[in-house]
Order: C-alpha cells, then structure tokens, then sequence
C-alpha cells in the first residue's frame, strides 16, 4: 500500500470537515445581522437606499416621474 497523496489527503479533508466549515460560515453570516448591535447599521443600510430620492426632493421641489 502506497502513501497518499496531497492531493488525496486535501481531498478527504474537504470532505469530511469543508462542509461543516462552510455551513457554520453560511449559518455566522445568516445570524450577523440580527446580532444586538447592528441595529444602528441595518436602520442606517434601509434607509440608504432611499437617499438619492431625498437629495432630489431637495434639489428638484418634488418627485417626477422619468
């Protein structure tokens, strides 16, 4: 019996451990936002996006349409 190679060795690493790792990173990145102090950043990110129409309210007198 021959040794095995890196490449079987990495191999059957990323099998058996690679899918728990990446499901505790996906499930991490899943809890992030609704941890205690990202309150402020998820509000601040929500209202962002409606930003540009509020500087165009400012400059324009108004919404249009186009």
């Amino acid at each position: 019996m021959t040794a095995p190679t890196t490449y079987e060795l990495l191999r059957h690493l990323a099998d058996s451990w690679g899918l728990l790792v990446m499901t505790l990173i996906f499930l991490g990145l899943c809890a992030w936002p609704f941890r205690p102090g990202a309150r402020s950043a998820n509000e601040t990110a929500a209202r962002m996006i409606l930003a540009d129409d509020d500087l165009r309210d400012v400059e324009f007198g108004g919404t249009e349409n186009g």
